[in-house]
């Protein structure tokens, strides 16, 4: 039997914190390109639960809802991870669309010496959101000589 399941992710996701989720929905489609698939709300119409998709990706767009969990805005704009989106291409352009949309652009487009272009962006409420791309395959001696670091093991 197969059930239809409306959470279906992939094994590993994230989960971003907001004072004001609802404002953080419009501007992640408006800024990075995420579209919302799903939307939770209770009797009174408060947001309790929405997830945006990014290509095969998802992630969970929640309020402050427990002590635990806060925003960035909630903690002197400090962050305890960072999300990272891998783009297939165009991250120039999408950059470019971020800025347009208010992020702050805390590192512009780069290339990197492992191979990808990449650039980081701070949201409204403080996030950072870090895109890349690949632009060149690297071998890891390659990656150690340019950038003077011992690496233990290679995903390439």
């Amino acid at each position: 039997m197969t059930i239809d399941d409306p959470f279906k992710h992939a094994s590993l996701g994230s989960g971003v914190f907001y004072r004001d989720p609802r404002a953080a929905l419009t501007w992640l489609e408006a800024a990075f390109g995420f579209e919302r698939s799903m939307m939770i709300s209770d009797a009174e119409g408060k947001l309790v639960h929405a997830e945006m998709r990014f290509g095969e990706c998802t992630v969970i767009v929640d309020s402050e809802w427990v002590d635990y969990v806060a925003s960035p805005a909630s903690v002197s704009g400090k962050n305890t991870q960072s999300v990272y989106v891998r783009l297939k291409d165009g991250l120039d352009a999408h950059c470019k669309q971020a800025r347009t949309a208010g992020a702050d652009i805390i590192q512009e487009p780069a290339d990197q010496f492992y191979g990808e272009r990449q650039y980081r962006a701070r949201d409204p409420e403080g996030h950072v959101w870090t895109f890349s791309q690949p632009i060149r395959r690297v071998s890891r001696e390659e990656a150690e000589l340019l950038s003077g670091l011992r690496i233990d093991g290679w995903h390439r």
